[in-house]
């Protein structure tokens, strides 16, 4: 099992989601900003550290929102979705694709990694966050 965290940010009513790169494993597909945990990393250390490599911004870590284990056909991962919000720099696409902030109700016009689709419905009823 490969332990993954990742970032829900919000800004007003819009939360950040990230376009995979084309060449990687499951490219193109919508993410949170995160990654792997890595060996003597807590997850939030290891989010703090995944945003500051993928999106070149400092992390303020508040608390889980969800969870979920899923089983790809490469790896099997726990997927931890923890809200955070931006305490330092401005959000850049430094390895992703693509950037989009959106509302809850556009979450249906984006094809979201597997995983990340267990935290869609409870995204779509929770009031924006800062």
């Amino acid at each position: 099992m490969t332990e993954v965290v990742a970032a829900l940010i919000w800004d007003g009513g819009r939360f950040l989601i990230c376009q995979r790169p084309a060449h990687k494993a499951r490219g193109l597909l919508w993410e949170f900003a995160g990654g792997k945990v890595e060996r003597g990393e807590t997850r939030e250390q290891a989010l703090v550290r995944e945003c500051r490599e993928e999106l070149g911004i400092e992390l303020s870590v508040k608390r889980v929102f969800m969870e979920t284990t899923y089983a790809y056909p490469d790896v099997t991962i726990r997927l931890t979705l923890m809200e955070a919000r931006i305490a330092d720099g401005k959000v850049r696409p430094l390895e992703h694709s693509a950037l989009a902030w959106i509302l809850p109700e556009e979450i249906g016009a984006y094809a979201f990694c597997p995983a990340d689709q267990a935290f869609l419905p409870a995204l779509k009823n929770q009031p924006a966050r800062d």
